[in-house]
């Protein structure tokens, strides 16, 4: 309006100049990541955890009588021992399970008992009623050990060289049948 229309012409100036001057730079070169894959990605699920050493997986495993490796579960490094109790206990028959007092819980004794199985776990020492241990069939732990000391020799477990949990359960089982072919 205004005189011969001036005012209509420099307000469109206006906003043909603020439209060139003004770009996102997400326009011009993406510095965003792509949105055709939505799947995240890195150590989530791949039972790596971080604990006191760094970047750490816990192999928690379930040994017969002569020490073979029945089965195992990995767990992230800062993931309780106990958590993998119910999974490798879940649809075998066992008459006692051997432990050591990370898996003194009460809701493992209360499974065991109902199984009919012994639990033959030292009590830890915050525990308020001290729980009975058969020491003589403790001793039987160290098949367990003995299981891990020569499961560590092989360096690819020692230091979990393979990025996914399935190649490096792969490798698990790989080194226990050498284990027990041994």
């Amino acid at each position: 309006m205004g005189e011969k229309g001036r005012i209509r012409k420099s307000f469109q100036a206006i906003v043909r100049r603020s439209r060139l001057r003004i770009r996102p730079d997400r326009r011009n070169h993406r510095p965003r990541p792509s949105a055709w894959d939505g799947r995240k990605r890195g150590t989530q699920n791949q039972a790596i955890g971080r604990s006191r050493g760094g970047l750490t997986t816990k192999i928690v495993a379930l040994v017969d009588a002569l020490g073979n490796l029945a089965r195992f579960v990995l767990l992230p490094g800062q993931r309780h021992d106990s958590i993998g109790a119910a999974p490798l206990l879940d649809g075998i028959e066992i008459d006692a399970l051997i432990g050591d007092k990370g898996f003194d819980n009460d809701w493992l004794r209360k499974e065991l008992d109902e199984r009919g199985a012994i639990a033959v776990i030292p009590p830890k020492a915050d525990r308020k009623t001290a729980i009975a241990c058969d020491f003589a069939m403790y001793r039987w732990r160290h098949l367990v050990e003995n299981f891990f000391c020569d499961l560590k020799q092989f360096r690819r477990i020692a230091t979990r060289y393979d990025k996914t949990d399935q190649s490096f359960a792969a490798m698990i089982n790989l080194a226990a049948t050498v284990i027990a072919l041994k």
